[in-house]
């Protein structure tokens, strides 16, 4: 996944947190200093991977995580085009 945005996933995860009444208010600063820290924080704030799973037959997830990492993601260069094929050649020809 590649975040296009990061201030507009932060400002939809902090209200996502904001409108939470069940989340008592030391626990909503908590969680605002999580999304301002790591967008990893942010997407599981917005995306429930319980909900993602639900209607899928035969699956029950019984746990779920999050993790992260920045990198420098290079369309071009031969370590990602090479386990998928060339996504960028794929569209192409979609077009």
């Amino acid at each position: 996944m590649e975040l296009t945005d990061t201030d507009r996933l932060r400002r939809a995860a902090y209200e996502r947190i904001d409108g939470d009444e069940s989340m008592a208010e030391e626990e909503r600063g908590h969680a605002r200093r999580m999304v301002e820290s790591d967008e990893a924080e942010a997407l599981a704030y917005l995306v429930d991977p319980f909900e993602l799973v639900e209607q899928v037959p035969g699956v029950e997830l019984a746990q779920a995580s999050w993790s992260s990492e920045h990198i420098d993601y290079d369309p071009h260069a031969a370590e990602w085009s090479g386990a998928f094929g060339d996504l960028d050649d794929d569209l192409e020809e979609d077009d």
